[in-house]
């Protein structure tokens, strides 16, 4: 190899690393300066192209254009040299108006897996809901949540509540798309006459459906009458202007119809919105490299330069459809851009014409198996603008997450809903179908079991204490407790909230109310009845009754975490004293037991004694040892010092196994205290040993009331004098 073809290697490298920086003027120029090099008469085609993809990349679009011309004129650029440029005049879409700057509105009704009203809806485990046939087109094993990924399993059980509302509030729509199944079933079975009329008459039904439109725009597409099914796709993307499968529909059409111009620039808007679509990558550029073809022939390229120069207008009557105002209906802003559709390029048996989009059905769920979700990133050497693949997917997250007030959801029974039916009848919409089938109340907080029955988030954690079976069918819900995390269903929610807003708020009022009831640690506070308990001394305990699970749920709750600890007292209960206990950590089981890591706090004395939802519970004044002054202090802390070295000796003297089991469930004893009366309970190892020291309950309770340490240091030392005179020799 000679010196001036090394030179020339090594610059062809530099220039292939600067395009993949991005980095495209100097690959520009280096590629020029090696065509220039080149011997007259002899052009290096390959050079050539990746120049033009240079300048395409910065935004030379003309310039790219002249050069991808000279090459279609001497047969050597192909659909695949063009990839580049197609993907450069997307990018140009997405950069001068992006999608997601956009406010794409769905109804709040729509199915996020086939994009149509929701059909025999299921809600998963996640909160989230979509139609079965959605779901079960996943496979038979395990699918995701197209909202939050969350995985789920067959079976999929219908919302019994939501499809009751569906059916009640929406008739037409639900009408509708059973006419659309029925539909779907005549096509596959190639009577596309009859589904026409299926289809005809759903539309009549649900004027405002555009999957309707893109599903009878397939059915004519079959029929060749290419210019209705250009009308349906048409409308389909008035509809709902930034839907991807509307917009390829109808570029599809246009390419049948022979407008070619018209199809690439459907095309590249496609890929504006998705850049991964594959199918609408690919026939860009076959009309692109027609239309280059074509226009040599002509001697210029007026049309194609215009749409280069000016990427906007590519978006022809897509834009004058934003313009059009939408009827009045449920609405919530869901950009849902980014999952586009990949489908293969073969051909359809069943369609007469090969160029249609193989896979597409007037099945409308997406997520069916001949079907594959995409994302939207695309090549980082073939994206000049500032949105990088990572920018499209933030902007595009930004906007699927924004949330807007619940009114404006436009659920109003004094208006028209989507589907033409006149809502100003009261008796259509009634907050009784939306009760607790348990409380008999507005649902507040929602959640759906597996079975698809759906109650107040608090009814349901109740009955399952008691019971792991759903309350209306009595299915094992084992699995379903072992979770421990109910989510809310969301589009029950936003349903409440839209329809019944004042009821809402007086329900959450009541709600409110109880829990700033249930947050007071002085009156109707929360009583344990088990064993002693003693401030600063750990208190581990087993729930297992009913009572007790809502007792410790509400605690962790309310953010309390405090609940008092008393022993049982033949005629009143519970005892007169106890120790308030506060929950450091909580461990549940499948079934619904849970250990409870508590450490004991303050002591009080019972003013009244109460019970509320199966649990004691009582009115409680706090109590704290009284503080002495001068020579009584000096008297305390003298007895002080002299108990605790009598309690250390005789703990120290204890056998070692004994020694081991208090020290595993206590831990260590407490050093002795400098300021005796600094706690106002007392020093902490008092109450360490007297946790320790084997006496019944009764015999303890004594010391909790005390509000003298001296009294309480006396009572120590008088028991530790019988425990050293009554152990064995």
């Amino acid at each position: 190899m000679s010196s001036q073809e090394a030179d020339s290697s090594l610059m062809l490298e530099f220039a292939a690393q600067a395009f993949q920086a991005r980095n495209f003027q100097l690959a520009c120029e280096i590629y020029e300066r090696q065509l220039e090099e080149k011997k007259a008469g002899l052009v290096d085609w390959g050079l050539l192209l990746k120049r033009a993809d240079c300048l395409a990349c910065s935004g030379k679009l003309e310039e790219a254009c002249d050069l991808f011309q000279k090459a279609a004129a001497h047969n050597k650029l192909s659909a695949d040299h063009l990839e580049t440029l197609v993907s450069c005049l997307a990018d140009h879409l997405w950069t001068r108006d992006p999608p997601a700057a956009q406010q794409h509105n769905t109804d709040a009704l729509t199915c996020r897996g086939c994009q149509g009203f929701l059909f025999e809806p299921v809600t998963l485990l996640c909160g989230h809901t979509f139609c079965k046939k959605c779901l079960e087109c996943q496979g038979a094993g395990k699918s995701e949540c197209k909202v939050c990924r969350a995985s789920s399993e067959p079976p999929y059980r219908v919302n019994v509540l939501l499809s009751n509302i569906l059916s009640k509030w929406f008739p037409g729509q639900v009408r509708s798309v059973q006419l659309r199944q029925v539909a779907n079933g005549l096509y596959q079975d190639c009577k596309w006459p009859e589904a026409l009329a299926i289809y005809n008459e759903a539309i009549s039904i649900a004027p405002q459906d555009y999957l309707l439109y893109s599903n009878r725009a397939m059915i004519h597409f079959s029929l060749k009458s290419y210019g209705c099914a250009l009308q349906d796709a048409e409308t389909a993307c008035k509809l709902q202007p930034y839907w991807l499968k509307g917009h390829l529909r109808k570029a599809q059409s246009l390419v049948n119809l022979g407008r070619s111009e018209d199809a690439l620039k459907e095309f590249l808007f496609c890929l504006a919105l998705d850049t991964g679509n594959k199918t609408a990558k690919s026939e860009a550029q076959k009309l692109l490299l027609n239309l280059l073809s074509l226009q040599n022939d002509q001697g210029d390229l007026p049309e194609i330069l215009q749409t280069m120069s000016h990427p906007l207008r590519l978006k022809g009557n897509v834009l004058s459809s934003l313009s059009t105002p939408i009827p009045q209906r449920l609405k919530m802003v869901n950009m849902d851009i980014k999952n586009g559709v990949t489908i293969s390029e073969e051909t359809d048996p069943k369609c007469s014409n090969s160029i249609w989009l193989s896979h597409q059905t007037p099945e409308t769920t997406l997520s069916c198996s001949e079907l594959t979700r995409t994302s939207t990133g695309g090549p980082l050497a073939i994206v000049p603008s500032t949105y990088t693949t990572r920018k499209r997917k933030a902007c595009l997250k930004e906007a699927e997450s924004e949330q807007i007030p619940c009114k404006a959801l436009n659920i109003d029974p004094a208006v028209t809903d989507i589907l033409g039916n006149d809502h100003s009848s009261d008796s259509c919409v009634d907050s009784s179908d939306l009760d607790c089938s348990l409380c008999m109340r507005l649902l507040y907080e929602p959640v759906t079991t597996p079975c698809g029955h759906t109650y107040c988030l608090k009814c349901l954690e109740r009955c399952l204490d008691h019971n792991p079976k759903c309350p209306l069918c009595k299915e094992d819900l084992c699995e379903y407790l072992a979770i421990r995390t109910f989510c809310k269903t969301k589009l029950m929610e936003d349903l409440i909230a839209s329809y019944f807003p004042d009821e809402l708020k007086d329900r959450k009022a009541v709600y409110e109310e109880e829990i700033a009831e249930l947050s007071n640690l002085n009156k109707n506070v929360p009583i344990f009845v088990c064993t002693m308990a003693y401030p600063t001394v750990p208190c581990p305990l087993h729930i297992f009754e009913p009572c007790y699970r809502l007792m410790i749920r509400r605690c962790m709750e309310i953010g309390t975490k405090q609940f008092g600890m008393c022993i049982g007292d033949s005629v009143k209960g519970f005892a007169d004293y106890g120790c308030l206990l506060e929950i450091r950590n909580v461990e549940f089981f499948a079934d619904g037991r849970s250990v409870v890591d508590s450490i004991g706090k303050r002591r009080f004395k019972v003013i009244r004694h109460s019970q509320r939802d199966g649990y004691n519970t009582a009115d409680i004044e706090y109590i704290e040892d009284h503080n002495v002054q001068g020579q009584e202090y000096e008297d305390l802390l003298t007895l002080h010092n002299s108990v605790y070295d009598q309690a250390f000796n005789w703990f120290t003297a204890l056998k070692p196994a004994l020694k081991s089991r208090i020290l595993s469930h206590f831990g260590p004893m407490p050093a002795n205290d400098c300021d005796v009366q600094a706690n106002p309970n007392g020093p902490a190892w008092c109450w360490w040993i007297l946790a320790v020291l084997p006496l019944e309950s009764r015999a303890q309770l004594p010391f909790l009331a005390m509000t003298s340490l001296k009294d309480r240091l006396t009572g120590i030392r008088r028991v530790l004098l019988f425990m050293c005179r009554s152990r064995p020799r």
